[in-house]
Order: structure tokens, then sequence, then C-alpha cells
């Protein structure tokens, strides 16, 4: 069967070794369609292989090194040395025990030292490491380790709240449930400091 959908305006990365790879994919799909006893003559699954095929390669992006977001950071030439807060940012990711989608907010926090970074880099960051399959306390730490190690800051805080669908979904099927983990560097260790964060982020 040809995956393809020339009819179809592709994405301008969908060339080369990814179309090779999205095809793959399609195939191995189509087989687990098979198995479950899909019809692939149904017009509305004919070509769900390779919609499923190009959508991996988009959701996993994060997994392609050349899509980890360029960070550049600037001298803290004004000595700032209180907390900066990015909240409520939004992700989805994928779930690497079941490959069913969790998603939901994530709040930041980082005290500079010598150097800062633009605030949407933040948001990049948390969508790079969303971009794959994954655990959200792996999530959690990846995304904190990355700003500890690119900006040396005096400490950096990460605080994520989940809805995982391979709870609502199936298994325990409660609908609603929220996950939250946290992962700190530095500073944060200390109380007064995770409280003031905790009151930013709760306003």
């Amino acid at each position: 069967m040809n995956h393809d959908i020339e009819s179809e305006v592709l994405p301008e990365w969908l060339v080369g070794d990814n179309r090779k790879r999205a095809d793959e994919i399609a195939h191995h799909f189509s087989e687990i369609m098979k198995v479950l006893n899909l019809d692939l003559a149904d017009p509305h699954l004919q070509e769900t292989p390779a919609r499923v095929g190009r959508m991996y390669l988009e959701i996993f992006r994060g997994l392609s090194e050349e899509a980890e977001p360029a960070i550049t950071c600037f001298p803290n030439a004004e000595k700032y040395s209180n907390m900066v807060v990015v909240s409520d940012i939004k992700f989805f990711s994928v779930c690497s025990h079941h490959m069913i989608p969790f998603f939901g907010r994530a709040h930041i926090a980082y005290i500079p030292d010598e150097q800062i970074i633009g605030l949407s880099k933040i948001a990049r960051i948390v969508e790079f490491y969303a971009r794959r399959p994954q655990l959200q306390e792996r999530l959690t730490e990846q995304v904190i380790d990355f700003i500890d190690d690119k900006l040396s800051p005096k400490g950096a805080m990460a605080v994520l709240e989940g809805r995982h669908l391979c709870m609502e979904m199936r298994g325990v099927e409660k609908i609603g449930s929220e996950t939250k983990t946290s992962a700190l560097r530095g500073c944060f260790e200390e109380q007064r400091i995770r409280d003031e964060f905790f009151e930013h982020i709760r306003k």
C-alpha cells in the first residue's frame, strides 16, 4: 500500500530522510491496524497510516538534536538578583509507558547570577523536552538541568502540573486527576525562596 498523500500540501521538513521515516512508520502502523481488524479500505482509514507517520515525526521532533533551542545568554548588567518567573507555560507530551498524550502547565523560575536569558526561551526549553516520549518526572528534571547548565543561576525551580490520559482513558479511569512534579537547584533549597515562588504561581 502506498501511504503517500500526494494531493496534500506537505510540510517543508517532510523531505529526504524524514519522508522515508514517515513512510516506514506508516507501514508499521498499517500492520497494527490490521491486527485490530480495521478495514484499511474504509475511506476514513485509508490514509490514516500516512497521517500517523507524519504526526509522529511532528510531535516527537524534540528527539532531534537540531531541535534544541538556541539559547543566547545576556550579561546581567543591571545585577538583577530577584526571582524571574514564567508561569502557565502550556505543554503537551506523550507518555513513554503507554504512548498516550499527557498535557498541562509548567511554572519555571530562576534567580540570575551573571547571566539572563530571553523569557520566550524558557517556554522553548519546555517544548523541546516535551516533544518526545516522556515521563513527567523526567521532563521536569530535564528542563531545570538545561537552565542550570546554560545559565549557572543562583538557583532554579520547575513545577509541572499534568493530566495523563493513560490514567483517564484506561486503567483507573480517573478523569481530571492531576499529577504535580517539581525539581529545584541552588538557593531554591531554602524554604523562604520556595515559598516566594509558590506565592507567584498561585496568583
